[in-house]
């Protein structure tokens, strides 16, 4: 049994989700969604990891970046490490790749600015 607050709206249901991967129940939702949120998080978590990466001949030194999509919450630490390494040269555009397809996870790091 595992206890899930689901921040999909502002009401923040309490649920529990009880089973197993392939039998799962979740109790407490006050919506659909919360049925899949509560799954993902009690399983396999994920998130959208927001970072800056080094760029040259910007405005600005460091240039705000985040992940395409949710990453599993255990990679977090090595999409840093990585995103860490990453230099790029202005100019950029907010939604340009800066690194595709991090750790195969399917996510692209993104730039959130032009700049």
């Amino acid at each position: 049994m595992k206890k899930v607050v689901c921040i999909l709206c502002p009401r923040g249901c309490e649920m529990t989700v009880t089973g197993e991967e392939d039998n799962i129940k979740v109790s407490g939702n006050k919506c659909d969604k919360g049925i899949d949120f509560a799954k993902t998080e009690a399983f396999s978590p994920e998130r959208t990891l927001t970072s800056t990466v080094h760029i040259s001949g910007g405005i600005h030194t460091m240039l705000p970046v985040k992940t395409s999509k949710a990453i599993p919450k255990d990679l977090m630490a090595e999409a840093v490490k990585l995103i860490g390494k990453a230099e790029v040269s202005s100019p950029v555009k907010t939604g340009d790749v800066i690194i595709a397809n991090i750790l195969g996870t399917g996510a692209d790091i993104i730039a959130t600015r032009d700049m």
